[in-house]
């Protein structure tokens, strides 16, 4: 993408990631598959970090390379909000329109991230087990993946978090505990982690402009403020929580957070959250000249004793952003 290009990509942010209007390109798809799961055509491209001097990496942080989706105007691999991984090298995500997708990640011999294969995609649907076609029904935000496998997915705009059983065996969605607070319409759980609380069972939330709640389905379903939302709520210019995970050593979480100041100053960072709520220090900045996008979806695992991160960006649905998914390891 030439540098002209890339600038007017940022400046959309304005209308697409950030002031939460999502520019569309197509009709919410209404037919419901089949077969669950559908094969999706998607190809990769390699990517860095872009020019020096816009991406901050902490003592001990090293990038493990990047990848750009590639994908036509009706894929349903658009707009991906989060990001967890499943098994060895698997990973799924959800969209903004209500597509689930699940993919397998691609290394090289030295471990390096090199692409994204085995992409496979179904519609997810409401309690009666009809397809999501509204948006209010289907701007799913945020994953987490339970110690039982079972899947919880967080929705904006008609917010709620929904229990839609394993991957493998999925049924029709339950809704569970989330925390009561005045949300609003394009800024709601965006981060969604297993919290590793009550017997496992247990999800961190994190809101969009502030606010962590630990909740569990424990003896009675709960929600617990872990730190309250600030007394203003957090500009589009401020660093956002858009992503959460939990830390494999189980010594918090990692999350991902985005910034935006028009016209073209889009920024991402890096962190670890620790069990009161408290961030720790930005591990990971990106920012012009660097490689950066609307980063909303953050998954953390062990890799030969390091943590490796992956951070996933929602280009969407506008052809003037980008789909990335970057890689880094951190060393103890």
């Amino acid at each position: 993408m030439n540098r002209r290009l890339y600038l007017a990509a940022l400046s959309c942010l304005t209308l697409a990631a950030c002031a939460g209007a999502a520019i569309t390109s197509q009709p919410w798809r209404n037919a419901i598959p089949d077969s669950p799961w559908q094969a999706v055509e998607v190809d990769t491209r390699t990517i860095g970090l872009g020019l020096p001097l816009g991406s901050r990496l902490a003592e001990g942080v090293r990038f493990a390379g990047g990848v750009q989706v590639l994908t036509p105007t009706l894929s349903p691999v658009r707009s991906l909000s989060d990001l967890k991984l499943i098994g060895t090298d698997g990973f799924v995500t959800v969209s903004d329109k209500g597509e689930l997708v699940q993919g397998r990640i691609e290394l090289d011999a030295a471990g390096q991230l090199v692409g994204l294969g085995q992409w496979r995609s179904r519609r997810l649907t409401l309690s009666d087990g009809q397809p999501i076609t509204e948006k209010i029904d289907g701007d799913a935000e945020g994953l987490a993946i339970l110690s039982n496998g079972d899947l919880l997915v967080s929705f904006e705009g008609h917010h709620r978090i929904w229990n839609y059983g394993p991957l493998d065996d999925m049924r029709l969605p339950v809704s569970v505990v989330r925390p009561v607070w005045p949300f609003g319409d394009n800024e709601g759980m965006e981060a969604l982690a297993s919290s590793g609380s009550g017997a496992g069972l247990g999800w961190r939330v994190g809101g969009e402009t502030g606010g962590i709640w630990d909740c569990h389905a424990i003896v009675e379903p709960t929600c617990t403020l872990v730190r309250m939302p600030p007394d203003q709520p957090l500009k589009v210019s401020d660093y956002r929580t858009t992503g959460m995970d939990r830390d494999p050593d189980g010594r918090g979480w990692w999350i991902v957070q985005r910034a935006y100041t028009p016209p073209m100053d889009a920024r991402a960072r890096v962190r670890r959250m620790d069990e009161d709520g408290t961030l720790g220090p930005v591990m990971v900045e990106l920012k012009l000249p660097a490689t950066t996008d609307n980063f909303e979806g953050i998954a953390a695992t062990k890799r030969d004793g390091k943590t490796r991160l992956y951070i996933l960006s929602d280009d969407n649905e506008n052809p003037l952003q980008r789909t990335l998914m970057l890689a880094f390891d951190v060393t103890p």
